[in-house]
């Protein structure tokens, strides 16, 4: 049987505070990058829990998604392997909730931030994807979605019978 082509799954979270919109700085091959607290969805998790525990894991903050900003289909070439990747983010916003401060940020994260939308846009060679500004403009245009457009089926979150 043929290898089936799979996308990668991400979850990304729009989190706002007094006009400002918080990001993590990480180190990746290419250098320091901005990028939404963001990452991939684990084995036995629904996008809104993998979005919970990835804001938690980058920025030490609870957060609680309320809305879902839109699905997003983008392709990347790694500039060091030129490997081919397309991923599918799931964007949320929502609340976030207490920092932890005793909590170690993810393994690449070099800090948080928070910027202005205006901020955000003068600085789009430091992006990590061009999905940070289209879930940005899409959240600034009042995009939102209720959270049941996104089902989890018990199956993936149940553990499997033995």
């Amino acid at each position: 049987m043929p290898h089936r082509w799979k996308p990668n799954v991400t979850v990304a979270a729009l989190i706002e505070r007094d006009g400002r919109f918080l990001l993590v700085e990480e180190e990746t091959t290419d250098g320091l990058k901005l990028n939404n607290p963001a990452g991939h969805l684990d084995p036995g998790e629904s996008p809104i829990q993998a979005c919970a525990r990835e804001v938690l894991e980058e920025t030490a903050h609870d957060f609680e998604p309320t809305a879902l900003i839109g699905v997003y289909l983008n392709r990347f070439t790694k500039t060091r392997t030129g490997d081919d990747i397309t991923y599918l983010r799931f964007a949320f916003a929502g609340t976030l909730g207490t920092h932890h401060d005793w909590r170690t940020l993810d393994t690449g994260i070099v800090r948080t931030l928070w910027l202005t939308p205006d901020e955000i846009r003068a600085c789009p060679e430091r992006h990590r994807s061009p999905l940070l500004l289209r879930c940005l403009e899409d959240y600034l245009a009042g995009q939102r979605f209720p959270l049941t457009l996104v089902h989890t089926d018990i199956s993936v979150t149940e553990p499997a019978p033995e």
